[in-house]
């Protein structure tokens, strides 16, 4: 059995990946994947890792876990999907840095199910975009204290990776940009299912219909029944060309209202988060989907 965790990160996902899977219970049960809401695993797999505190569940208390999320026999893959795999949104930044603890959370998730193939997925976001949106949600939290004395500058993904890639210990290691869903959205989702790269399914267009204009969506629909692409590059070259024209005024603008930043800021940070973006995308141990 293979078995998914995917950890987030925060103001990524925001359960999109989940919801727009659901909507394809034929695909999901005929390739025998499960892919149970969220509700019916979070608290009990939070009580799971306190109890076994990174050991190994035994195989009574693996196959008690998945009795009850799932009913469904022969199950062959799960997906899991939790932000909070990763740490609750007060300590992304910590006073060791950046996502400094997601690394050590990758064993004790593998040990739940030790006997399955465990795979990891996960988006990673411009920290120029997920500070802002994690001031914004948690409305208790000052910006100062989110920061917990750290530079924007500071916040750097390429360590984190370098370190998940050893703590997965040979586990399979999927990431992408948030930034590029709208045109690898099908991609990730067939991935993280373990579903065949020709299959059509429903919730394809989830990300773009938040970008776009309600006409803009039409018309891409319809162009796409009309000629339908005959290749994933085909595909992603006219997802942008729809972008270019019908996306929503400040759809895909970077909202960085935060004390001391400024437009100089946000660009460094952003070239900071690309170059380690092209780093981590070379790493032995990762697999990247890019468009």
């Amino acid at each position: 059995m293979q078995v998914v965790f995917h950890l987030g990160a925060h103001a990524t996902d925001e359960d999109r990946l989940i919801r727009s899977l659901s909507r394809n219970p034929q695909h999901l049960s005929h390739h025998n994947v499960v892919v149970p809401h969220p509700r019916h695993y979070r608290m009990l797999l939070r009580d799971t890792l306190r109890s076994l505190r990174g050991a190994s569940a035994d195989p009574a208390a693996s196959d008690a876990l998945l009795s009850a999320v799932t009913q469904q026999e022969n199950v062959e893959r799960i997906v899991f999907s939790h932000e909070f795999f990763m740490c609750v949104p007060t300590r992304v930044i910590s006073d060791k840095g950046f996502y400094d603890m997601v690394p050590d959370k990758l064993p004790p998730l593998a040990n739940i199910f030790p006997n399955a193939d465990i795979e990891f997925y996960m988006a990673l976001i411009n920290p120029a975009v997920l500070i802002p949106s994690l001031v914004r949600r948690e409305k208790d939290l000052p910006y100062e204290d989110l920061m917990n004395g750290f530079d924007p500058l500071d916040l750097r993904w390429a360590p984190i990776i370098e370190s998940m890639v050893q703590t997965a210990r040979g586990h399979r290691l999927v990431l992408w940009c948030n930034e590029d869903l709208p045109l690898i959205w099908p991609e990730v989702m067939r991935s993280l299912a373990g579903l065949p790269d020709d299959l059509a399914l429903n919730g394809e267009n989830m990300i773009l219909q938040s970008l776009v204009s309600e006409e803009g969506l039409t018309r891409y629909k319809q162009y796409l029944r009309d000629t339908p692409p005959q290749s994933i590059e085909e595909r992603r070259d006219i997802t942008t060309a729809f972008l270019d024209k019908y996306a929503t005024e400040n759809a895909l603008r970077i909202d960085a209202d935060m004390p001391g930043w400024d437009e100089d800021l946000v660009d460094s940070v952003t070239e900071i988060y690309e170059a380690d973006i092209d780093q981590i995308a070379a790493m032995p141990g990762v697999e990247f989907i890019r468009p």
